[in-house]
């Protein structure tokens, strides 16, 4: 039934959820309003305290420079200069120059003297020919008339010759009788503050007296006034020149409210929804002012609000379910009643379907009874004697029985006979067919089951006993049932097989393709390796050259094909680096490093890089410890402080970091021409370079390698960039342990050496016995004519056959230059087989393209030397140097 019977308890309903909705929506709106006026209270307290450190910070700057002035006036010289009254240009440099003395290197300050007229005498500016204060009259300027006046005065305003504005502390010189006779000035220039300020994401600015605003986070907003100024004021401004011409506009602003304690709520076209915190300076007659936009506040006041309505939803939902059940529970009683009533009304009409065919047949006439015909089964009725008293003529279409062949009184075993005659009884013995289905209708058990006849077709069998002990059956034809169930079943095992059989293709198109993408990889390596070695000899070849040719526009011209190989080395490393990266091969040795270090020796390495192209590269020293693997951050700084040099036109570069939570974010900014942000995802992909970046172009690979270095080691890459204003990028490192990073050695093998050219004269690696194994022709015939030009004694310069067959008992050579890949065997395992025939070990550098660390862990455990065939000739000069030394 339902649960309102009338349309008053519905309205009555639907009024009592409105007046509950109305007053969520009230409380959420009062509790909104308040927590977003204690929060924007919270937010005062706190930009309160961040302007009183900028208040601070302020009269910090202005009291540095207070006492100057009083002890200058003090000063022999400027007071016997000033009583004599008459001031040549010699007295004028000789008190400047004390002036520029005194003041020193503060860019902030400037000293002037002036005279009883206001005539400056000497200034610490007076080299400044077109911008100095000396022979200028400042009689006019209040800090001037107060300082003759009172003995001091303070006065903020334009520089009359050099326009910058400043804040004017002065101080009377007086003579032995007490007369005050000249006046000495200092200018303190506060606009370096507005740079600090305008890091912070507030609004900051200071106004004047007058409501004049002279300086701002937001250069836009300097020299607009808060409110409109007397003509008597604008009047005193012009005379005084204290802003110069600069055409005073008013500030756009409107108060929304007042928090108390000089705290107010403004809205402002530039900046929004603030909180406008002010604050007094009664020393120089300032006010001091911060706004912070109320966004944040505002929403976290909102999102209370949401809690708390929803809170009150609950509550309210809460208390409806339970005046929903104390209503049910009143009605349960009632409804049980009816509920009876209706589950006896279902199963009285339950029984009745079930035993409507047995009525029928009851009911029926004998014979072919016109009170079964409208039943779609065809029925036969049998007698407690088992003979025939009713059927239907859906029976005698089922059967197809010759006319005549039904009548009343035939037993229905002579039926079953003329059926299993026919074969419609089913395999087996006919005489048991038959008993069987007697037995059956003498049980008067009611039974059902399904038969597949001959031609396919399946009949339902359903038997009912009767009341006075006779029994019905009903055939059901449910070929069409049975069919649509086969063709289902059919279906749903063909979808299998396909699923399964997708599935099996998918698996072997996954395993192809790992399969093509490892080999690949391989690919990839073996190329670059290959295509290394002929750049290698060549970077050889060319560097023997060099020292054979005399003439120094032809040595430029060798220079330049050696930057193109080393370029083309750079764009085949980074193709190997990306194949290492994407196969997973590359290894990562995680650890606690201090940061410093690193940074340092990055600003070292670019800072000439930096310097060659006119800009300048900035350190921040930091004491952060870092976990990472050391080689693989290098290489990402490496790109991008490589990229800031070449896409930085002027300006400079900073490297630094800050430290957020437990992470370390390693920043580099550069004052370059910014990325736009539709491409600042793109730049991470292969080949993808940015325009402007002058004569060198990279190859659009480092980047890329970045962002895959930067997801193996699981650090976040960051990218914040402004058109015309530079980019910052980042990468964000977990912090380390102190103490485990002090415990751990940072141990550098001899392949740190220098690489500095040295002069093929003198060499000290004259007389070394090398041998130089490698399986690359090209590269031992460079290598050879290289060593020699050096002065060393090549024996041997082959692959591994020459060298097993050169090899003699107590016959090693001084140092062994040693391939890694060499064919069937590897460079360590050929050296196991010459040191057995030596019978001692000689020095040994591996010189190989590869850039495998165990091969440098290698190197280290056996005190071999390790160095990239990419690397200049100069290192392996040194290298092989240092060798050859130790080992003698």
């Amino acid at each position: 039934m339902p649960f309102f019977r009338t349309p008053r308890r519905r309205a009555g309903l639907f009024l009592l959820l409105a007046v509950v909705a109305i007053a969520i929506a009230a409380l959420s709106l009062v509790a909104m309003r308040q927590l977003e006026r204690r929060s924007l209270l919270d937010d005062a307290a706190q930009a309160r305290e961040q302007l009183r450190l900028h208040g601070d910070a302020l009269q910090s700057l202005i009291e540095r420079h207070r006492v100057l002035p009083a002890v200058l006036a003090l000063d022999p010289d400027i007071r016997a200069a000033l009583a004599h009254g008459n001031v040549d240009a010699a007295d004028s440099e000789r008190l400047s120059r004390k002036l520029e003395r005194v003041n020193g290197a503060a860019a902030t300050s400037t000293l002037t003297l002036l005279d009883r007229d206001g005539l400056a005498l000497a200034a610490s500016n007076w080299r400044m020919a077109d911008a100095s204060n000396v022979g200028n009259r400042y009689h006019f300027r209040p800090y001037f008339q107060q300082a003759m006046r009172e003995g001091s005065g303070t006065f903020y305003a334009e520089g009359v010759t050099t326009a910058v504005p400043g804040y004017f502390l002065s101080e009377a010189v007086r003579d032995d009788a007490g007369r005050a006779i000249g006046v000495v000035v200092v200018k303190v220039v506060l606009r370096p503050l507005e740079r600090t300020w305008a890091e912070a994401p507030e609004i900051v600015f200071v106004s004047d007296s007058n409501g004049v605003i002279f300086l701002s986070s937001r250069t836009g907003w300097r020299y607009r006034v808060l409110h409109a100024l007397a003509p008597a004021t604008r009047e005193r401004l012009a005379r005084t020149r204290q802003y110069g011409q600069i055409p005073r506009l008013p500030l756009e602003y409107r108060i929304t409210a007042d928090l108390g304690q000089q705290v107010h709520r403004a809205q402002l076209p530039d900046a929004g929804d603030v909180i406008w915190v002010s604050q007094s300076l009664p020393r120089q007659g300032w006010t001091l002012n911060l706004l912070r936009s109320t966004h944040d506040s505002v929403a976290a006041a909102r999102t209370m609000a949401a809690a708390v309505a929803a809170g009150l939803l609950v509550l309210a939902l809460l208390g409806f379910v339970l005046w929903q059940r104390r209503r049910l529970a009143q009605l349960r009683e009632r409804s049980r009643l009816e509920l009876e009533r209706l589950v006896k009304h279902h199963a009285q009409e339950l029984r009745s379907a079930q035993d409507g065919l047995v009525q029928a047949a009851h009911a029926a006439d004998y014979g072919e009874s016109p009170s079964l015909q409208h039943l779609p089964q065809g029925v036969c009725v049998v007698d407690a004697r088992l003979n025939l008293v009713a059927w239907n003529r859906r029976y005698i279409e089922l059967f197809r029985f010759p006319p005549g062949f039904i009548h009343v009184g035939r037993p229905i075993a002579d039926v079953f006979r003329y059926n299993a005659d026919r074969g419609l009884l089913g395999p087996g013995p006919i005489d048991e067919a038959i008993e069987r289905r007697l037995n059956h209708l003498r049980s008067g058990k009611p039974h059902m089951h399904e038969r597949e006849r001959g031609d396919g077709s399946v009949i339902e069998i359903r038997g009912n006993p009767l009341p006075d002990g006779g029994f019905v059956t009903s055939y059901a034809d449910i070929t069409a049932y049975k069919n649509a169930a086969r063709d289902l079943r059919s279906l749903a095992d063909t979808l299998s097989r396909r699923i399964d059989e997708r599935t099996r293709d998918l698996a072997d198109a996954k395993r192809e393709a790992e399969d093509a993408n490892r080999s690949k990889t391989r690919f990839v390596a073996a190329a670059v390796h290959d295509l290394l070695q002929p750049l290698n000899a060549a970077r050889m070849f060319l560097s023997a050259l060099r020292g054979r040719l005399p003439d120094p526009g032809t040595r430029d011209i060798a220079d330049n094909i050696d930057n193109a190989l080393a370029a083309q080395d750079g764009i085949l490393n980074s193709l190997l680096d990306i194949s290492r990266l994407e196969s997973g091969a590359l290894e990562t040795h995680a650890r606690d490093f201090a940061l410093d270090p690193l940074l340092a020796a990055l600003a070292r390495e670019f800072g000439i890089l930096a310097a060659a192209r006119g800009l300048r590269l900035e350190r921040v020293a930091t004491s952060s410890v870092v976990r990472s693997d050391e080689a693989l951050l290098r290489r990402i700084l490496q790109n991008f402080l490589s990229n800031a040099i070449r896409y930085t036109p002027r300006g400079r570069i900073v490297l630094g970091c800050r430290r957020q939570g437990d992470q370390v974010r390693i920043e580099i900014h550069d004052t370059g021409p910014g990325i736009p942000e539709a491409r600042q995802r793109e730049i991470f992909e292969e080949f993808r370079r940015l325009d402007g970046g002058g004569e060198e172009r990279g190859a659009g690979l480092g980047l890329a390698i970045v962002d895959r270095i930067a997801r193996l080691l699981g650090h976040r890459i960051g990218l914040h960039s402004r058109l015309e204003h530079g980019s910052v990028f980042s990468v964000s490192v977990p912090r380390g342990d102190p103490a485990t990073a002090l415990a751990s050695e940072d141990l550098r093998g001899p392949d740190d050496a220098p690489t500095t050219e040295e002069a093929a004269t003198d060499s000290l690696l004259a007389g070394c016995r090398v041998w130089c194994i490698d399986d690359d022709a090209r590269v031992t015939r460079a290598t050879r004519l290289l060593l020699e030009r050096w002065g060393c004694w090549v024996e041997l310069a082959g692959g591994v056959e020459q060298a097993r067959a050169a090899a003699r008992v107590d016959d090693a050579p001084d140092l062994l230059l040693l391939d890694v890949r060499l064919g069937d065997t590897t460079g360590p395992a050929l050296f196991e087989q010459l040191a057995r025939r030596w019978q001692r070990e000689p020095a040994v550098l591996l010189f190989t393209a590869e850039q495998d660390e165990a091969l440098r862990t290698l190197a280290r455990e056996r005190n071999w030397g390790f160095l990239s065939k990419q690397a200049r000739t100069s290192a392996l000069r040194s290298l092989m140097t240092h060798l050859y030394q130790r080992s003698r």
